[in-house]
Order: C-alpha cells, then sequence, then structure tokens
C-alpha cells in the first residue's frame, strides 16, 4: 500500500466546515481537532445529492470510515487496502468505477503528511513532512464514497449501512516530486460543485472532470518524529524543526 495520502490534518469544527464548503444540511453534531487522522479513522465529507421527488440537489456533511468498502464486498476486512484511488484508473477499477460516476466526495483538510527519503551518514532516513496549502486555506481532496450493507445484520437495523470513503491520489507535481511521487488529487473552489454534480455519471465527463484538475500549490514543511506514531495527536505535530 503506498504511504499517499496515508495521514492528514484536520482541525476545523462543524461550524467552520460548514461555512468553508457552503453545506445546507448536517449530519455531524461536533468534530474534534486531529493532527494525525490514519486510515480507518471517522473522517468528515462534504457530499451532493438529489432528492428524488422535489429533485432538489442540496450538499451534506456526512462522516465515513476512511478506506473504502465496495457495495459488493463480502465484508469490510479489505478496506485498509483501499484508502487511496489512484486518478488514471477510478473508471476503470472494479473497486473504484461506480463510485467515480455516482458517489464522488470532498474530504475538508487542514494539508497531510509525506515521508521524505534521504541519505544521512549512509543510511536512508525517512524524513517527515507536512505540505499545506500556500495561504493555509482549506484543502478538498477528490474521493469517493459507498454505502455497505453489512450482511450480518437484518435490514431494519440502524447499524447496518457503513459508510467508508477513499481519497484519489494523482502524480506530484515537480515541486514536490521529490517527497513523494504521488499527491492527493486536490479539487479547487471553482470545481468544487462540478466534481460533485451528481448528474455528472457517464465515464467520459468524469475522466474529463478529473484531467481538468490543475496541479496544487503545496508548501513542504520538515515536522518532528511525533507524527510517526499514530497515538500521537496534538498541534505539535505540525510545527517546523
Amino acid at each position: 500500500m503506498s504511504s499517499m495520502c496515508g495521514r492528514y490534518v484536520m482541525a476545523r469544527d462543524v461550524g467552520d466546515l460548514v461555512a468553508e464548503f457552503d453545506v445546507d444540511e448536517t449530519y455531524v453534531d461536533e468534530l474534534e481537532a486531529s493532527y494525525n487522522i490514519a486510515p480507518t479513522d471517522p473522517v468528515p465529507l462534504v457530499l451532493d445529492r438529489k432528492d428524488k421527488e422535489s429533485g432538489d440537489v442540496s450538499r451534506k456533511l456526512v462522516t465515513a470510515r476512511w478506506g473504502l468498502v465496495p457495495s459488493w464486498s463480502k465484508d469490510a476486512k479489505g478496506a485498509a487496502r483501499l484508502i487511496n484511488a489512484r486518478r488514471e484508473t477510478i473508471t476503470e477499477k472494479p473497486s473504484f468505477r461506480k463510485a467515480a460516476a455516482q458517489r464522488r466526495a470532498l474530504v475538508p483538510a487542514d494539508g497531510y503528511y509525506e515521508w521524505q527519503q534521504e541519505l544521512v551518514d549512509g543510511k536512508i532516513q525517512k524524513i517527515p513532512t507536512y505540505l499545506h496549502g500556500a495561504e493555509g486555506g482549506m484543502l478538498a481532496f477528490a474521493a469517493l464514497f459507498e454505502n455497505w450493507p453489512d450482511p450480518s445484520l437484518p435490514p431494519d437495523d440502524p447499524g447496518r449501512w457503513l459508510r467508508t470513503c477513499t481519497i484519489i491520489t494523482a502524480p506530484a507535481a515537480d515541486s514536490i516530486g521529490h517527497i513523494h511521487d504521488r499527491t492527493p488529487l486536490i479539487v479547487p473552489r471553482d470545481l468544487w460543485a462540478d466534481w460533485l454534480d451528481p448528474e455528472t455519471t457517464s465515464e467520459a465527463d468524469v475522466r474529463s472532470l478529473v484531467d481538468s484538475m490543475p496541479e496544487p500549490h503545496l508548501v513542504p514543511r520538515a515536522v518532528g518524529s511525533l507524527v510517526n506514531s499514530v497515538r500521537n495527536n496534538g498541534p505539535e505535530l505540525i510545527e517546523a524543526v
């Protein structure tokens, strides 16, 4: 499994996300700031859904478990392997194809971590690096989500449905390619509505949408080794060393 993107930061509250993403309905009461979000953690997710009766589209803030479980999976064990989806193959791979057409979303983030390999005294060392937006604003990672019915639970059980997501990655721009060869696919604000549009379902249109995403302008910052353990969590993790 590629480590890209394997950990990220989201330190905003519900009100911040509702305002930033023009959310119409929130199904999230509160969010704890997290400076070390890891696979299988619950994460906030922004999505647009169309009401079957009225035809109106509304933007919702929900939570999902990070690590996609396709709707046809027999169990949820494979989720940890599907934390990322490559932009090059999302419209082709069976695990992602249906979600790419019908269940696209945004994962709000402040930044993410990557580990840059450097040769120090003849040994390869992994230097933790925090990458964030140039202006310190919110990032919106392109994501896919699925709703998985647990076959072991009865149809009327409120816990039967598990919502999961995966973050799409793309080849890294030259400016950060020395840190890692992949980066989250970041959707600029002027393309949020297009990316979330439930009317866009054809493979060609989704492919065109993905290809229209510009390279992000990210700022790398070397940080300390605290981030190496998922048990550590706090603003000190993103402080420069």
